[in-house]
């Protein structure tokens, strides 16, 4: 019983926040997570993975998916093996648009690792389906992510 307790103790769940950083001076951040609203600007944390994601700046012509706009797609999950854990990406595929620049970070693991659009043909994005070399991957637990936009 007493090891059953310490494993239990020693057991911590994950936790991921996505947070959004505008700098447009227009706009409302919008992160939908499993079809549903949970920010329209302020930090929203999970205490656990934060699976099927989009965030993107609405500036009154996107419509509830992203449509008209481009996106962030994201997943922020710990790792439970080599070559798992979190992705990101920034979508342009129809009927998403380039709107405004964006990029995204994460932090509190994988420095430095993100992506950034500044042009409706950046190479940092996808435009069909089938192509996943702009995927970013971080592979360290309990990793956030930084929204930005302009």
């Amino acid at each position: 019983v007493l090891a059953t307790s310490l494993l239990a103790a020693s057991v911590r769940a994950e936790t991921h926040t996505i947070s959004f950083d505008n700098q447009c001076g227009y706009g409302t951040p919008y992160l939908i997570v499993g079809g549903q609203t949970v920010s329209t600007g302020e930090p929203y944390t999970s205490d656990g993975p934060i699976s099927s994601s989009i965030a993107y700046l609405q500036t009154g012509d996107c419509e509830y998916n992203g449509e008209n706009c481009m996106i962030i797609e994201m997943t922020l999950v710990n790792p439970t093996a080599p070559g798992t854990g979190s992705s990101s990406d920034i979508s342009l595929i129809d009927p998403h648009t380039y709107n405004v620049q964006g990029s995204f970070s994460y932090y509190n693991g994988c420095p430095n690792t993100g992506a950034n659009c500044a042009s409706a043909d950046c190479s940092t994005a996808f435009f069909y389906s089938d192509d996943t070399t702009v995927q970013v991957a971080c592979e360290d637990n309990d990793v956030c992510l930084c929204r930005a936009c302009c």
